[in-house]
């Protein structure tokens, strides 16, 4: 066990209960598609997971929990996020938990090669074999042409594409601005975006208390997520975390049969374990590039 990191093994339970925590988030937030638009379901679960966030760090912290000395790129952290999680609830309500999860998992694979160019680093035949793999796997999930594929299935990608576009100007702050404030800005953005984008959509409370109690857990859920995400790392170094993230598809396919009755067939069954094989194959290679 490294020295460096005396509570790992915590660290990576710490990670696997956070994206269980995702994947019961998502799931909540699938249930609520199917009632209410997507604006107004990211929209508050942001401004709740914000009161959260508030709540929980600004009696430590105070005003410092907003003070960040990159305000340009936080403002594009958030639009990354904001885009992106519209895009995956608008998606959800057309397409399996598991299958919409699964393609949004390309985003890794993505932040090793537009990241790499991007921080002037060379992009390995791996980065370029794991791409291949991802996509193939994303092809074998959507296939184009058949009875199954419609406009919707750009939706996941256009989310990969945020989330990665998020990644990487996380990894641009990192040093720069307190792990827990670079993690709030993006909620506390997104609250001021969406209504900008989507001024009709955003305001739609809830009708019924089943709605509002799987509002309210979702927007708890984002909080503590985030929460548990910041001890893992606090425990244990991203190389060992980051292929337990890949659980999620886990939760994503058990969650979305057990709640929704959804199970992909046996092609798209083999697309989502090519995503996971790839990204994890990447981030193991990584991982031994580095020692």
């Amino acid at each position: 066990m490294d020295a460096r990191f005396p509570h790992l093994l915590r660290g990576i339970g710490l990670m696997v209960l956070a994206t269980t925590t995702f994947a019961c988030l998502d799931s909540g937030s699938k249930y609520l598609s199917e009632h209410y638009p997507a604006p107004a379901i990211v929209w508050q679960r942001f401004m709740l997971q914000t009161i959260v966030m508030m709540a929980v760090f600004m009696p430590r912290m105070g005003l410092s929990l907003a003070k960040t000395s990159s305000p340009g790129l936080q403002v594009l952290r958030g639009l990354c996020l904001a885009g992106s999680s519209v895009s995956f609830v608008i998606a959800l309500r057309y397409m399996h938990l598991a299958v919409v999860t699964s393609i949004v998992f390309v985003a890794p694979i993505l932040v090793a090669l537009i990241g790499g160019r991007l921080l002037g680093e060379r992009v390995s035949l791996r980065t370029w074999l794991a791409l291949a793999g991802g996509f193939t796997g994303v092809l074998l999930i959507v296939r184009p042409g058949g009875p199954g594929f419609g406009w919707y299935v750009a939706l996941p990608l256009v989310c990969a594409c945020g989330v990665a576009g998020y990644q990487i100007l996380t990894r641009k702050l990192a040093g720069r601005d307190d792990p827990i404030t670079t993690l709030f800005y993006p909620g506390l953005l997104a609250i001021v975006l969406i209504p900008l984008a989507f001024p009709g959509d955003f305001l739609v409370l809830p009708t019924e208390l089943p709605h509002a109690a799987a509002l309210l857990a979702v927007g708890v859920l984002g909080a503590g997520g985030h929460f548990l995400l910041i001890r893992a790392h606090a425990d244990a170094p991203a190389t060992v975390l980051a292929p337990f993230g890949y659980s999620q598809l886990l939760g994503a396919l058990f969650l979305g049969w057990l709640l929704f009755d959804q199970m992909p067939d046996g092609t798209a069954l083999a697309g989502i374990a090519l995503i996971a094989a790839s990204g994890v194959g990447l981030v193991l290679a990584s991982r031994r590039r580095s020692t």
